[in-house]
This record gives C-alpha cells, sequence and structure tokens, in this order.
C-alpha cells in the first residue's frame, strides 16, 4: 500500500544542517555542567568528585567495549559518554556506594543506549534510564541525604526540602538564599540552581537548546502545584517549589534531549512532563517526580512527533493529500 505523499515526505526531509558536530555539541554541555560539578565538590567533599569520575570512567569505558566486542564504529570520542557520566552521578546523593553509581552508568549505555543504535537513536534519557534502575532495584543506595559544606564524616543526614514538606515538617532550617546556592540535601548535582542556571545560560549562548522547551517544562509543574496545592504541598509557595528539588536540573539538562527537532513537539514533550512531574509531586508517594516526567515523555515522544507533523517546507500538504 502506497504511503501518502506527506507522509512519505515527512521522512525524508528536507533536513537543516549545521556546522556543528555532535562532539562539539557534547563539548559545550560538559563546559556548562563545570559549575554545578564543581560546587558538588565544594558542598558535598571529595565523595561527589568520586561519584562523578566513576561514573564518567564506568560510561565510557562501557560503550568502548560494547562496541569493540560487535565491532562497530567507536564513538567513546563524542564525549556523549561523558555527558551521560555526568547526568547520572548528578542524579544520586553523595552517600550513594560506588558500586551501584557504576552499576547504573553501565546499564545506562548498554542497555539505554547501545541497545537501541546508540546516540541519536535511544528513546529514553539514559542517564535517567540508570537512575530508575537504582530506584527500582536498590532504592535504599539512593536515600541517603546529607546537609552540610563538606560532606563526610561530620555529614548531617537529612531529607530532601520536598521530603519534609511532602511529610507535612517545617523547612525553617533551609531558607530560599540557601536553595538557591546549593546549601541544601539533594542530589549532588541538584542542590545549585545558581550554578545550573550559568550553565544553562551558556548553552543558550552557544543555541545548544531551546529555551522555550525548558520554560514550557517548568512553567507547567509550577502553574499545576500552585492551582492545586492549596493549603498542601508548598502551601501556594512557587520558589519553594522551583528551587527544593531537581526541577532546574530536569528542565535545563535533560528536558531539553534531542527527542525530536521538531520545536512543538519539544514544547507538548515538555508539557506532558510537567503534567507528570507536578502530579507525582503533589499526589504521588515519592516527594520528587522529576525523572518519572521525563522519562515518560521521552516514552511518548514517537508518538507525539507521528500526531503532531511539522511542516514540510515547500509543500503545500493540503494539495498533495
Amino acid at each position: 500500500m502506497k504511503l501518502k505523499v506527506a507522509d512519505q515526505l515527512h521522512d525524508v526531509g528536507p533536513h537543516i544542517r549545521m556546522n556543528r558536530t555532535t562532539k562539539e555539541i557534547m563539548q559545550d554541555v560538559v563546559i556548562a555542567l563545570i559549575p554545578a560539578f564543581l560546587g558538588s565538590i565544594y558542598f558535598f567533599g571529595i565523595k561527589a568528585l568520586i561519584l562523578v569520575m566513576t561514573a564518567v570512567t564506568t560510561c565510557v569505558i562501557s560503550e568502548y567495549i560494547w562496541q569493540k566486542l560487535r565491532k562497530e564504529p567507536l564513538t567513546v570520542s563524542d564525549w556523549s559518554a561523558v555527558v551521560t557520566g555526568i547526568l547520572l552521578a548528578f542524579n544520586v546523593p553523595a552517600t550513594t556506594p560506588v558500586w551501584a553509581v557504576m552499576v547504573a552508568s553501565v546499564f545506562a549505555i548498554i542497555v539505554a543506549k547501545q541497545f537501541f543504535g546508540g546516540i541519536g537513536s535511544n528513546f529514553a534519557n539514559p542517564a535517567l534510564m540508570g537512575r530508575a534502575l537504582l530506584l527500582f532495584l536498590w532504592p535504599a543506595s539512593i536515600s541517603g541525604y546529607v546537609s552540610t559544606y563538606h560532606a563526610g564524616a561530620d555529614a548531617v543526614s537529612s531529607a530532601t526540602v520536598l521530603g519534609l514538606y511532602k511529610s507535612g515538617s517545617q523547612i525553617s532550617q533551609f531558607s530560599k538564599w540557601d536553595m538557591f546556592i546549593g546549601n541544601i540535601p539533594g542530589c549532588i548535582g541538584e542542590t545549585s540552581k545558581l550554578l545550573l542556571l550559568i550553565g544553562f545560560a551558556y548553552l543558550c549562548y552557544r543555541r545548544v537548546v531551546n529555551i522555550s522547551t525548558t520554560a514550557a517544562y517548568i512553567l507547567t509543574v509550577l502553574l499545576v502545584t500552585f492551582i492545586f496545592s492549596g493549603e498542601g504541598l508548598f502551601k501556594g509557595d512557587i520558589l519553594v517549589n522551583l528551587l527544593s528539588g531537581g526541577l532546574i536540573l530536569g528542565a535545563c539538562y535533560m528536558m531539553t534531549d534531542y527527542a525530536s527537532v521538531a520545536p512543538r513537539v519539544k514544547v507538548t514533550l515538555a508539557v506532558i512532563a510537567g503534567l507528570i512531574t507536578a502530579g507525582i509531586r503533589l499526589w504521588g508517594m515519592l516527594p520528587e517526580g522529576v525523572s518519572y516526567g521525563i522519562l515518560a515523555a521521552n516514552c511518548l515522544s514517537g508518538l507525539v512527533d507521528n500526531l503532531i507533523k511539522p511542516h514540510i517546507y515547500g509543500v503545500n500538504v493540503k494539495k498533495s493529500k
């Protein structure tokens, strides 16, 4: 059976080509993540450095060995495995065992990325898939949060700000300034919104990401939680909702993953992720919903991309039908 002309044209182009390579884009992402990486070492000590280096090394080696065994072209030099390792480590607390990070890194690269054809073909963010594996199999390994400037022998155990809100506890010990600069318990790469936003500004300057996707995701989460929170979660405090969890990290560095090239598809997926994230924060058992919201949107990207087909430049779709 013949495909419709519109369907045929949707699959074959025309395509916009850029001089920028995948390696250059990934290097820009790594540069953007450096401020938050340095901040994680300042706030959580040497353990943050160990976890990031472990995740990056394991991701790179896993990709190299897999492609060597399958006699595929080596892509470890494109820096995508490095980005996956950094983001994976950013999504775990400083108390996470090294072995857990290594297992999650192997899963992220081999199963979530290479099983589906490598970079550009994976249906979901590999770093979040690795974190999801730990949440499913060993939740205790990534549930020990600390709140000190230098997490070590003197580390103070604490629930995250979102966890405290969810349980109805007071969070007077954490000011909004603490939440903004990163002096709160949480995953090592998500706490300092200031440093994450500095890196994101660099990505916008380099035109690596489209700010509309990030804005759509954040605004959806804030709007839904503000409307439905009432006297419950957050009590209508938008700043606490914005600064207390992993919303900025997810919106700036993972929601912007290249699941689709069509801007309106990206924005639609961001809204879907925002609705799921807000729903989990408001009514779910978990205090945080960023990972699951983004992963759910990743899984729906093919469907949304098919339903919201981009305009075919130079073709009158109505006439072709």
